[in-house]
C-alpha cells in the first residue's frame, strides 16, 4: 500500500483546482461590463462608432470598385456604356443604396466579424440578394438607375464576392497575427504566463461538435487551449483534416501516439456517448498520463443552462448507466396552481424537490423543517432565482410535535404533501434508535394524520433500498414508514410511498466524505472493499419521484430502477483519480471495518417478478400486501412500549428496540446473516460481471 502522507500540492489539486475553460469572446459581454464604468461610456461609443463606419466605407469602395469594372468592361461594347453616361452617379448611387440599406436593416454592421461563423456569411448573402432584387425593381420603375438585368446581377455577385473576401482576409490577418503574438509572448516569458500560454489538447471526436470546437478554440484569443489534433474511428475521416487540423485514429497505439505528442490534455467531444463509452473513453486516455476532459451538457444539476460547455468529468459520467432525464407531459399540471408541502424541505432530497415544483408553477410552495440553516439556503436560493413569480413559505417545526404540525395544515391547507423529514445515517440512529423511531415512524404517522385531518389530495412518502430485509434500525423504522403510508387505503386522501437507493453527493454519503479525505491528502477509509451500493443522481431521483406523485393511487409501493450496482472501492478510485493523482500512490484506500447495522449489499430492488409495470420503464409498483390500520397501531405500540420499558437503562436499549423491530418487521435481519450469503448474492455476482466487462473493453 502507498504512502498516507500527503503529497505536495495535494490541496492545490483537488480543492484549489479550477478547470480552465473556454472564455466567452463575445465583444457585447465585453461591452455591457466596460458600460458598468461610467468612465468608459463615452469610449465605447466612440469605438463601437468607429467600427462601423469603417466597415460601411470599406464596403463602399468595394461597391464603387465593382461598379468601375462594370461600366468599363460595358464600355468595351459597341457605345452601351461608357464612363460618360450621366446616369452613371445616380446608378452607382443607387446600388449602394439598395445594398447597404438591407445590410444595416440586417445587422451585418452589428457583427464582429473576427468572429464570424457560417450563420453570420449567410446573412450577408441573403442581405445582398435582397438588395440586388431591390435595385433591379427600382430600376424597372426608374429608368435612369436600370443597369439591366445581367449587368445588375453581376455587380451584385461581385460585390458580394468581394465583401466576403475581405470578411476572410480580415479573420485571416486577425487569426495569424494573434498566433505570432502568442508565439512572441511565449519566447519572451520563457514559458511563463505573462501572456496566454496555450495547451496543446488532442480533440476526440471530429464529428460537428468537435469541429465546432476547435473553431471556437481556434478563432478565441483568450482561449487557454490550442487544437493539436483530432483523434476518431470514422475510417472515412482519418487523415484527413479539418481547419487545418488533422484526424489521427483510435486504435491501439493511440496512447502511443499521445505520449509521443506534444499534447497535454485531452478532450472528449463526442454527443452521444453513453454513459459506458464516458466510462471506456475516460480509462483510456487517463492512461496518457494528460489531463482528460469533456465537452458536453453540465451534469447533475437541474438549473443548468441546456449548453455544451468544457469542464472536468464527474463521478457521475462515469457510471454505468446513462443519467436520467425525465420528462412527462403529466408531471407540470399535477403541481401548477397546487399548495405544496415538503417536510425535511431543507436536506438533500427535499431541497431538490423543493427547487423541480418551484418550477412547475404551484400556487404556493411551503418548506418545513427543523433544522433552520439548511431551511434558509434553500429560501435564500428560490427567492434569489424566482423573486415574486414564487410564493413560498418556510416554517420550522419538528414532524414529532403534532400540535405544531396541526396548526401548520390548518392554515396552509397543502394539496400535495411530500414527506422527507426523516433520520436516515445508519451508524448514528444504531446509537439513537429511540430517535430514528420517534422522528421517522411517529413522525410519519403524525404527517399521515394530518394529510387526512385536513383533506390532503396526496401524500408520498421518501423511502430507501435499506427498508428491504432490514438489518439496521434506520431501515426497519422506514419499513415501518412505509406501512403506515400503506396501510390507509380506505382515507379519501391518496397515500404512496417511493423506494430508491443512495443518490449521489446527498449529506452525509461517500462522496462528500471522499472529497474530503481526498483534500486531506487521505487516506481514504472503506469499511469494506467488497461493499456494493446503488446510485443516483439527486435530480433524476427526484424527477422520478415527482412523476410517482402525479400517477400514484392510494396505497402503493413504488420503486425505482437505480441501474446496476457499484463497488464502493471503484467509487473511490475514480475519484482519486479525477482529482488528477493515483491510487494506493498519492492516496491511500485502507479498509476499516464494518459499522453497526451495515451489510455488504443492499438487496436488489428490482425482483421483477413481484413487481407491476408503469408506462414508465424506470417506475414500479410492487405487490405487497398492505396491513390495516389496526395492525399497524399495534407495531406502533409494541415499539413504543420496548422505548419506554428501556428508558432508564441505557445499556439495554438497544436490545431491546431489536428485539421489538424483529417482532413488528418480519423481514428485518442481523447484519451477519446477510453477510455471510455476499459470495452468491445476485447483487455482488452483477458487480462482478460489470467489471469483468469493463476489463474485457
Amino acid at each position: 500500500m502507498g504512502s498516507t502522507v500527503r503529497p505536495p500540492g495535494v490541496g492545490r489539486v483537488f480543492g484549489g483546482l479550477r478547470s480552465r475553460r473556454i472564455e466567452d469572446i463575445d465583444e457585447k459581454e465585453k461591452m455591457k461590463e466596460m458600460y458598468n464604468d461610467h468612465k468608459g461610456i463615452d469610449f465605447l461609443k466612440r469605438t463601437i462608432t468607429k467600427r462601423r463606419i469603417m466597415l460601411m466605407l470599406i464596403d463602399l469602395l468595394i461597391v464603387i470598385d465593382v461598379y468601375g469594372v462594370i461600366v468599363l468592361c460595358a464600355g468595351l461594347k459597341a457605345g452601351t456604356w461608357h464612363l460618360g453616361d450621366r446616369f452613371a452617379l445616380v446608378k452607382l448611387i443607387g446600388l449602394a443604396i439598395c445594398l447597404l440599406l438591407p445590410r444595416l436593416a440586417l445587422g451585418i454592421y452589428n457583427s464582429i466579424w473576427r468572429y464570424a461563423n457560417v450563420r453570420t456569411h449567410l446573412k450577408l448573402i441573403l442581405s445582398d440578394t435582397i438588395g440586388g432584387a431591390l435595385f433591379i425593381l427600382l430600376g424597372r420603375l426608374y429608368h435612369g438607375i436600370y443597369l439591366g438585368v445581367a449587368y445588375s446581377v453581376t455587380a451584385v455577385l461581385f460585390i458580394m464576392l468581394a465583401t466576403l473576401t475581405s470578411r476572410f482576409v480580415y479573420q485571416l490577418i486577425y487569426a495569424v497575427s494573434d498566433s505570432s503574438s502568442d508565439l512572441r509572448e511565449g519566447s519572451a516569458t520563457s514559458g511563463q504566463t505573462k501572456g496566454i500560454n496555450r495547451i496543446n489538447v488532442a480533440i476526440v471526436g471530429a464529428g460537428n461538435v468537435g469541429a465546432t470546437l476547435a473553431g471556437e478554440l481556434t478563432r478565441n484569443p483568450k482561449a487557454h487551449y490550442r487544437p493539436y489534433c483530432f483523434i476518431d474511428k470514422d475510417v472515412a475521416k482519418i487523415g484527413s483534416e479539418i481547419n487545418g487540423i488533422r484526424v489521427y485514429p483510435e486504435n491501439e497505439r493511440v496512447i502511443e501516439f499521445i505520449q509521443s505528442h506534444p499534447i497535454q490534455e485531452i478532450i472528449i467531444a463526442l454527443p452521444d456517448a453513453s454513459a459506458e463509452d464516458k466510462r471506456r473513453l475516460y480509462d483510456l486516455y487517463q492512461r496518457t498520463g494528460c489531463k482528460v476532459k469533456i465537452y458536453d451538457y453540465p451534469l447533475g444539476d437541474s438549473d443548468a443552462v441546456n449548453k455544451r460547455s468544457l469542464r472536468e468529468f464527474k463521478i457521475e459520467d462515469l457510471l454505468f448507466r446513462d443519467s436520467i432525464a425525465v420528462k412527462s407531459a403529466i408531471v407540470r399540471p399535477f403541481y401548477a396552481d397546487k399548495v405544496v408541502l415538503v417536510t425535511g424541505g431543507g436536506g438533500s432530497i427535499g431541497s431538490e424537490l423543493c427547487r423541480q415544483i418551484a418550477k412547475m408553477q404551484p400556487k404556493k410552495l411551503v418548506i418545513l423543517d427543523i433544522y433552520e440553516n439548511n431551511a434558509y439556503d434553500i429560501q435564500q436560493e428560490l427567492v434569489r432565482y424566482h423573486g415574486d413569480r414564487l410564493s413560498l413559505e418556510v416554517v420550522i417545526a419538528s414532524v414529532r410535535d403534532v400540535q405544531r404540525l396541526d396548526e401548520i395544515f390548518r392554515e396552509v391547507r397543502p394539496d400535495i404533501v411530500f414527506h422527507a423529514a426523516a433520520h436516515k445515517h445508519v451508524p448514528l440512529m444504531e446509537h439513537s434508535g429511540c430517535e430514528a423511531i420517534k422522528n421517522n415512524v411517529i413522525g410519519t404517522y403524525n404527517v399521515a394524520d394530518m394529510a387526512e385531518k385536513y383533506g390532503v389530495h396526496k401524500m408520498v412518502l421518501i423511502s430507501t433500498d435499506k427498508a428491504v430485509n432490514p438489518t439496521n434500525i434506520m431501515g426497519a423504522s422506514k419499513r415501518l414508514c412505509e406501512m403506515v403510508i400503506q396501510c390507509r387505503t380506505d382515507a379519501k386522501t391518496e397515500f404512496a410511498a417511493v423506494r430508491f437507493g443512495n443518490v449521489l453527493g446527498s449529506n452525509g454519503s461517500v462522496i462528500p466524505l471522499f472529497k474530503k479525505q481526498i483534500a486531506a491528502g487521505g487516506p481514504i477509509t472503506l469499511t469494506d472493499k467488497r461493499i456494493i451500493r446503488y446510485f443516483m443522481t439527486i435530480p433524476e431521483a427526484v424527477g422520478l419521484v415527482m412523476e410517482t406523485g402525479a400517477i400514484a393511487r392510494n396505497g402503493e409501493l413504488f420503486v425505482l430502477d437505480m441501474g446496476k450496482p457499484v463497488r464502493i472501492l471503484d467509487l473511490a478510485e475514480n475519484m482519486i483519480r479525477l482529482s488528477g493523482l493515483k491510487p494506493y500512490e498519492d492516496i491511500d484506500i485502507v479498509e476499516i471495518g464494518l459499522r453497526p447495522g451495515e451489510k455488504l449489499y443492499e438487496e436488489l430492488l428490482m425482483q421483477t417478478e413481484d413487481l407491476d409495470k408503469t408506462e414508465n420503464e424506470l417506475i414500479f409498483i410492487e405487490r405487497d400486501r398492505p396491513l390495516s390500520r389496526a395492525e399497524v397501531d399495534a407495531k406502533i405500540e409494541v415499539l413504543m412500549h420496548a422505548i419506554e420499558d428501556t428508558a432508564d437503562s441505557r445499556n439495554g436499549f438497544h436490545d431491546a428496540v431489536i428485539a421489538a423491530l424483529k417482532v413488528v418487521v418480519p423481514t428485518f435481519r442481523e447484519p451477519h446473516e446477510v453477510n455471510q450469503r455476499a459470495a452468491v448474492a445476485k447483487e455482488m455476482n452483477d458487480v462482478k460481471q460489470v467489471a469483468l466487462g469493463a476489463n474485457a473493453r
